[in-house]
């Protein structure tokens, strides 16, 4: 027990190791203790997590990240994946999702953008490749990029919280969404491993990986 949770930081914000063998409910009890005895130390912070040492199911993520923020003072950005299986599956289900999508509406671009490239579109917009470093992609819907985001990407540009902006990999140089701005893709760097999506929750942007609600209520217009 007494080693049930080991809390490790990294430069993108910390791990944490469970115990494989303990059951849930007394691991939950261990993570909160945990939390409890090093809130102080970690403060007011907002981080990233992974999760390392047992599998979960969504579920019981969600309960680790809740009973986190319940005993401590730091807000959880997005939960990381280490699970390479599980990323290459979660890309399959959301590229097949995404074409089918594109299909569908007729508003895809396939091909790399380059510095100095700039796609516009009406609607929501799937490119079929990358947005380098340079390159803009601007929608008043959606943006889908089955690729790497490494440029700029503006969605809702009418006015449309509600918009989402999506990558296989998320390593923006400016990322805005309505008129709200992510300020931490300026300096270009990866916002997560695997699918990421920036969207807007309760007035503030922020960068989170794909979940499979998404894909089930993604309103492709």
């Amino acid at each position: 027990m007494k080693n049930a949770v080991v809390i490790k930081g990294n430069k993108a914000g910390m791990t944490v190791y469970l115990d494989p063998e303990l059951p849930f409910e007394e691991l939950l009890e261990a993570v909160a203790k945990k939390f409890q005895k090093t809130a102080k130390f970690w403060g007011a912070a907002q981080m990233t997590l992974t999760l390392e040492g047992r599998s979960l199911t969504p579920r019981e993520e969600m309960e680790v990240i809740d009973t986190i923020t319940e005993n401590s003072n730091i807000e959880i950005l997005c939960l990381l994946d280490t699970d390479a299986n599980r990323i290459e599956r979660c890309e399959k289900a959301l590229n097949e999702k995404l074409m089918e999508l594109s299909s569908l509406t007729g508003q895809f671009y396939k091909g790399n953008l380059r510095s100095g490239d700039v796609l516009e579109t009406e609607t929501s917009i799937v490119v079929i490749g990358d947005v380098e470093r340079g390159a803009r992609v601007l929608a008043k819907g959606n943006i889908i990029i089955l690729g790497a985001l490494r440029g700029a990407a503006l969605a809702g540009a009418a006015g449309n919280i509600n918009a989402v902006i999506v990558a296989f990999e998320m390593a923006p140089s400016q990322i805005k969404i309505s008129d709200l701005s992510y300020p931490k893709a300026e300096k270009g760097k990866s916002l997560g491993r695997g699918p990421m999506m920036i969207l807007v929750e309760n007035g503030r942007i922020c960068a989170e990986p794909i979940k499979k609600s998404f894909l089930n209520a993604l309103n492709f217009i």
